[in-house]
C-alpha cells in the first residue's frame, strides 16, 4: 500500500509542474505581445504605460488633441466669410472721395470757427433777405447748450473724420474703425438735419457756408454708407451655399 501511494504522488508532480510552466509561458507571451505589463522585482505585475504600437498612451492622446485643434483652426482660417471680412479693402476711389470730402468740411469749419470768434462780418455772404449768414451765425441756435459754438463742434467733427478717413485708417482691418467711421457720420447727419430745421423754421434764414457744410456731410454720409454696404455684401457673397 505504501508503494502504491508513493507512485500516485510521483505521477501527480509532473502535472503540477507542467501547469506552472504553462502559466509562466502564457504570461511571457502576454508581456511580449503588447508590452502592457511586466513583472517587478517582487514578482507582481506592473504596467509600463505603453500601447500595442509601443508608443506611450499619453503621447498618443496629446497628438490626437493637437491634431484636432489644428484641423479646426485650418477650417476656420479657410472659411471664405472669415477671409472676406478680414481682408476686405474699400475701393480706392471711395477712400479718396471720403478723404477729399472730409478735408473740404474741415476747411469750411475752420473758416466758420475763425469768423465766430472774431467777427461774423468776415464771412463772404449776404446779410439781407433769406440768405443772411450773419443772422444765422449769431443766433441763439448757433450755440449748443449756451456753451459750445456750432462752428467749433463742426470743426471737431471734421478733424475726427479726416483722421479716420486717412489711407492708414482705411488699410486697418480693425472692426472698431469701421464702426467708428459709420457711427460718426450717422450722428453728424442727424445733427445736420437739426441745423437745417433750426435755420428754416426757428431762424427763418439760411447761411450759405452752413449749407455747404450740410451738403458735404450729406455726400460723405452717402459715400460711407455705400462703402459699408460693399463690405457687408462681400462678406455675404463669401458665405458658402447651403
Amino acid at each position: 500500500m505504501a508503494d502504491r501511494g508513493q507512485a500516485r504522488a510521483a505521477s501527480a508532480q509532473p502535472k503540477g509542474g507542467a501547469t506552472k510552466d504553462a502559466g509562466t509561458a502564457t504570461r511571457a507571451r502576454t508581456g511580449n505581445s503588447g508590452g502592457t505589463q511586466g513583472r517587478g522585482s517582487d514578482g507582481t505585475r506592473q504596467s509600463n504605460g505603453r500601447s500595442r504600437g509601443g508608443r506611450p498612451q499619453g503621447a498618443r492622446s496629446q497628438d490626437s488633441y493637437q491634431g484636432t485643434r489644428a484641423r479646426a483652426g485650418a477650417r476656420t482660417a479657410a472659411s471664405p466669410a472669415v477671409r472676406a471680412g478680414a481682408r476686405y479693402a474699400a475701393p480706392l476711389w471711395l477712400q479718396l472721395t471720403a478723404l477729399a470730402l472730409s478735408l473740404a468740411g474741415l476747411g469750411v469749419s475752420i473758416y466758420m470757427t475763425i469768423a465766430h470768434y472774431t467777427s461774423s462780418s468776415i464771412l463772404a455772404c449776404s446779410d439781407r433777405g433769406l440768405v443772411n449768414c450773419a443772422k444765422v451765425t449769431t443766433s441763439p441756435e448757433s450755440i449748443i447748450f449756451g456753451i459750445f459754438p456750432v462752428a467749433a463742434v463742426g470743426l471737431a467733427f471734421y478733424v475726427f473724420m479726416v483722421a479716420i478717413n486717412t489711407p492708414w485708417a482705411w488699410r486697418s482691418q480693425l472692426p472698431a474703425i469701421w464702426w467708428a467711421r459709420l457711427g460718426a457720420i450717422v450722428v453728424g447727419m442727424a445733427f445736420v438735419l437739426y441745423l437745417v430745421y433750426a435755420e428754416i423754421v426757428e431762424i427763418g434764414n439760411i447761411c450759405l457756408w452752413c449749407t455747404s457744410v450740410h451738403v458735404i456731410t450729406l455726400l460723405l454720409f452717402a459715400v460711407l454708407v455705400f462703402g459699408a454696404s460693399l463690405r457687408s455684401g462681400a462678406g455675404a457673397a463669401a458665405q458658402p451655399a447651403r
